[in-house]
């Protein structure tokens, strides 16, 4: 894979443009590259996540269908 040289003030939309030119293969390991960072999630935010949770187990009427839900998006 050849170097990308890059400096801080990158506009998005160039940055875009420069990963539309990779191959399939150098994605991936883009994508790899990305989603293999440790990525912290907030405590309040785990809290949220397992109070719906712990609510939706109580109260199943809470759980809507997706197939329906996605009709009306």
């Amino acid at each position: 894979m050849d170097a990308l040289k890059l400096n801080s003030d990158v506009d998005f939309n160039k940055l875009l443009e420069a990963v539309k030119q990779l191959s399939p293969m150098e994605l991936l390991t883009l994508n790899d590259a990305i989603w293999n960072e440790a990525i912290e999630i907030p405590a309040e935010h785990q809290a949220l996540v397992l109070n719906r949770v712990a609510k939706s187990e109580r109260d199943s009427s809470r759980i809507l269908d997706w197939e329906k839900v996605s009709k009306n998006l």
